[in-house]
C-alpha cells in the first residue's frame, strides 16, 4: 500500500512536470535600422518563457535592461529616454495559442498563431503573432518574428533622429523550451 503511494505521487509529479515546458535563457532581439544609418538593434539571451502543452497557453517575459546593444552609448539612451527601463523594467507578452492540440507539435515545424496581449512600456496591446512549433528530443522549440510599432507603446522618437530609427520594429524570438 505504502509503495503503491508513493508510485502515485511520483508518476504525478511526472504528469505535472511535462504540461509546463520553459526556459530563462530565450533569446530576443529587436531591429529598428534605417538602410544607410547606424544600426539600431539589440539583443538578449535571458527570456523567459512559458508553454502550457495541455491548453496552449503562453507566456514569454523580458528585462528590458538585458537588451545588449554594440554601442554601449546606444544602449544607454535607449534604457534611459526610450523604453526608460527604470520606470518600466519588463516586458510582458501573454497570450493563447489558435486552434492549440499537443499533438500537432512532432519532430516537423509547424506554423501557430498565438494571440495575446504585450505589455511594454507601461501600455497593454492586442497582437497576434505567427510562430513555429517542434519537437527536438524531450524539447519543444520556439521561434516567431513580428512588427511592433513603437508609438503603439508611447516610445517616442525625437525629430532629430528619426529618420534614422524606424517606428515599425522587428522583434526576432527563439526558445528551446524543457
Amino acid at each position: 500500500m505504502k509503495s503503491a503511494l508513493i508510485l502515485l505521487l511520483l508518476f504525478s509529479n511526472l504528469t505535472i512536470g511535462q504540461k509546463i515546458f520553459s526556459t530563462k535563457k530565450g533569446n530576443i532581439a529587436f531591429e529598428a535600422s534605417i538602410p544607410g544609418f547606424e544600426e539600431v538593434k539589440a539583443k538578449s539571451d535571458e527570456a523567459t518563457c512559458k508553454l502550457n502543452i495541455e491548453n496552449g497557453t503562453f507566456e514569454s517575459s523580458l528585462l528590458i535592461k538585458s537588451l545588449h546593444f554594440k554601442l554601449e552609448l546606444m544602449e544607454e539612451h535607449f534604457n534611459e529616454n526610450y523604453l526608460e527601463s527604470n520606470r518600466y523594467p519588463k516586458s510582458i507578452f501573454k497570450g493563447k495559442i489558435m486552434d492549440f492540440d499537443k499533438e500537432k507539435i512532432t519532430e516537423v515545424e509547424k506554423e501557430f498563431t498565438i494571440k495575446g496581449t504585450l505589455e511594454l512600456h507601461g501600455k497593454i496591446q492586442n497582437i497576434s503573432i505567427t510562430g513555429t512549433l517542434k519537437r527536438i528530443g524531450k524539447s519543444i522549440f520556439f521561434k516567431a518574428d513580428f512588427y511592433i510599432n513603437a508609438d503603439d507603446f508611447d516610445v517616442k522618437i525625437p525629430n532629430l533622429i528619426s529618420s534614422k530609427v524606424s517606428n515599425k520594429v522587428l522583434i526576432h524570438t527563439n526558445y528551446i523550451l524543457n
